[in-house]
């Protein structure tokens, strides 16, 4: 039975402490929520716009990551949600941004989403989009970006081998189609800001943030849920 039927029917627990009740106690969502701040990974990769993120990656976030992303577990989106959208604001009180805010998901392979049966990226930037806006900042989901060849997956490879691997695989999806109406002219008139789940290398966001630029829009952030610690590998040389 798929975990998101079965959070239907038996009673809840939490998924980032197993504690019953809810399926994010307060204090697994107090953790999520802990701090949003500035988290760029050590080195940041060539073209990383300001990147912010609400926690680490561990503990309950780290558990509540996986559970919905990996499990099926699509009711925790409006809470990964909620830490994006904490994460946009705090990043536009302290840049002063006014402009509208399009939310630019980083799309998963399609092989990924197929084994998972939803996009959680997508979800939880459309989840923050709407709440930002309920809470009287105009935002809005802008699914620009897609895959353009075929990719590996990410996991266990290093910050050289990533970039490789995604090495120009992402475009900007033709057509208008995938657009949001602006409140005003142009990308100029509205603040893009990339968003995604976790930041390790930072590559999967900086090549993001080319296709952007490729296609004339400057993204002003890049924002995700959790960042892990940077573990540079033996050997591993990022130079002076």
């Amino acid at each position: 039975m798929p975990p998101a039927l079965l959070d239907l029917i038996l009673p809840p627990r939490c998924a980032g402490c197993g504690a019953p009740g809810a399926l994010a106690c307060p204090s697994c969502r107090t953790e999520l929520l802990r701090e949003p701040a500035p988290r760029p990974p050590d080195p940041p990769p060539p073209g990383l716009p300001d990147c912010w993120s609400a926690t680490a990656y561990d503990g309950a976030a780290r558990r509540m990551i996986l559970a919905c992303k990996e499990r099926g577990r699509t009711a925790l989106v409006p809470v990964l949600a909620a830490a994006v959208s904490a994460c946009v604001a705090a990043w536009a009180a302290c840049g002063g941004v006014r402009r509208e805010v399009w939310l630019v998901p980083v799309p998963s392979a399609r092989a990924a989403s197929r084994r998972r049966g939803h996009d959680p990226v997508r979800a939880v930037a459309a989840a923050a989009a709407r709440e930002l806006c309920a809470r009287g900042r105009p935002a809005a989901l802008a699914p620009l970006l897609r895959l353009g060849r075929r990719v590996a997956d990410q996991a266990g490879l290093g910050s050289a081998e990533r970039a490789v691997n995604l090495s120009g695989a992402f475009e900007v999806a033709p057509g208008s189609a995938a657009r949001p109406r602006p409140s005003g002219r142009g990308c100029g008139a509205v603040a893009v800001v990339l968003v995604d789940d976790v930041v390790t290398t930072g590559t999967t966001l900086a090549e993001a943030a080319r296709a952007l630029r490729a296609a004339g829009a400057e993204p002003s952030a890049a924002v995700t849920v959790a960042a892990t610690r940077r573990r540079r590998r033996i050997g591993e040389y990022h130079g002076p």
